[in-house]
């Protein structure tokens, strides 16, 4: 399988150098970019499978990069891996509220570096959560086309995240059934994945922002106190 080239955009040399050596040993083709301002010429003219970012950027930080990623249809489903510093909480869920799929912190392992590469790209390549999933879902005003991505709330159409498309996608097709956060991470991200549960509350925010009509008041994707979360369609099934 031939891949488009991974973009890193980091601003420090000695870890921009260390994670071209380690891709390339790995037989990934890698783009380079030490500014935010030239990474984002960088993926618009090479369109990379995937963007590894550095959130602690001069000049345009990494987290307004993210967010003009992810405003751009051309980049809406393309994994984004944000490095961030240690005890940087906030920043990443800034930075997954902002449409990152997942988060390695500095300083990290090369090794565990590659692996989260690969299971984003497998999952980038796989087209959706679910290998059970139908072609095509449309039911309580949300359309998703599991080939080509596309999502539709109430006919507008919505940019989501590999991630955020892949959480939805589970939960529409595994209706009214609660799943605790450790439950989602293993079936939507994957047990090889290593991500904190709060990362799962992040997702879940940002889905009720698409999906609900008063997100502060959800009626679709519905907290179960003490155990997680769970897509109510009994009210769209009764109707019909």
């Amino acid at each position: 399988m031939n891949l488009a080239p991974v973009l890193i955009i980091e601003d420090e040399p000695d870890i921009r150098e260390l994670l071209t050596i380690t891709l390339e040993e790995e037989k990934f083709e890698v783009l380079a970019a030490g500014t935010g301002e030239q990474g984002l010429k960088m993926a618009r003219s090479g369109r990379p499978s995937l963007v590894i970012l550095d959130l602690m950027l001069p000049n345009v930080s990494g987290l307004e990069i993210c967010r003009q990623l992810r405003s751009e249809p051309d980049f809406s489903n393309i994994p984004i891996l944000m490095l961030t510093a240690k005890g940087t909480e906030t920043d990443k869920v800034v930075g997954l509220e902002l449409g990152a799929d997942d988060y390695v912190t500095k300083p990290f392992s090369p090794r565990e570096l590659v692996a989260r590469v690969k299971a984003l790209l497998r999952r980038s390549q796989s087209g959706s959560a679910s290998s059970k999933s139908p072609a095509l879902y449309e039911k309580c005003g949300i359309k998703i086309d599991f080939d080509t991505y596309d999502v539709r709330i109430r006919g507008q159409r919505v940019e989501l995240s590999l991630r955020e498309f892949e959480l939805l996608g589970f939960l529409v097709t595994h209706p009214n059934r609660a799943y605790n956060r450790a439950q989602l991470l293993d079936l939507v991200w994957g047990s090889e994945t290593y991500v904190e549960p709060r990362t799962v509350d992040v997702h879940i925010r940002r889905l009720r922002r698409h999906v609900e009509e008063n997100d502060s008041s959800p009626s679709r994707i519905l907290t179960v106190r003490g155990v997680g979360y769970l897509f109510d369609d009994r009210a769209d099934s009764a109707a019909g």
